[in-house]
């Protein structure tokens, strides 16, 4: 992989899992965790969201194929999960379990949903595959591409290294509105997936953007 192609793979990357913006995203759903916890649980997001993104650029086509799933349908599935997050967060649901468990293990965002569908969304796995997949690829190009990937991922552990700083100015406040905005932009990029996923089925045609 020459440069270029590497710079076009990194931007790519960038720009689907979008390390910045799961910033806030991450402060919203460990709200109130202690900065060990907090740290805790965003290197097991970021470790697990790394794994299942090489899964999909080793195994993807031949997984989603055995399986008889296509992505659109993989999109649409990860758009409602979203969704439900998206209502728990806009109507404090998450917030009212989190603070009536005495254990603050029994709640643990890192799997669900922030390795998946948040870091290792629908968009990251088909975009391993298709960049690890190339009608020109070869095993040098898919090693370049799991080490971009990596750098991102990285740089997505570094986003939520600030999460503490971030929650100090923000205060109980302003994490409760972010809390809002944030679901409320979650169920807007949840039902965009499902549109795209139905979209791709021809099931309709959605104006390009």
């Amino acid at each position: 992989m020459d440069a270029s192609a590497a710079l076009a793979a990194f931007i790519t990357l960038f720009v689907v899992i979008d390390p910045i913006g799961l910033a806030p995203m991450f402060v919203a759903l460990t709200s109130g965790m202690d900065r060990r916890h907090r740290r805790a649980v965003g290197l097991r997001a970021c470790l697990v969201a790394f794994g299942i993104l090489c899964v999909f650029a080793l195994f993807g086509n031949a997984l989603l194929g055995g399986l008889g799933i296509s992505l659109p349908a993989f999109r649409i599935a990860g758009g409602l999960l979203l969704f439900f997050i998206a209502l728990e967060m806009l109507f404090e649901r998450r917030t009212q379990r989190r603070e009536g468990q005495t254990n603050d293990e029994a709640h643990d965002p890192s799997v669900f949903p922030l390795a998946t569908p948040l870091i290792a969304g629908p968009g990251a796995m088909a975009t391993m595959i298709l960049l690890a997949t190339a009608p020109d690829a070869t095993w040098l190009t898919t090693i370049s591409v799991l080490a971009i990937m990596a750098v991102v991922v990285a740089l997505v552990l570094l986003m939520f290294s600030l999460a503490d700083p971030i929650e100090r100015l923000l205060g109980r406040t302003g994490i409760l509105v972010v809390t809002r905005l944030l679901g409320m932009l979650l169920a807007a990029l949840s039902v965009q997936f499902v549109l795209d996923g139905l979209a791709a089925l021809d099931v309709l045609t959605l104006p390009e953007r």
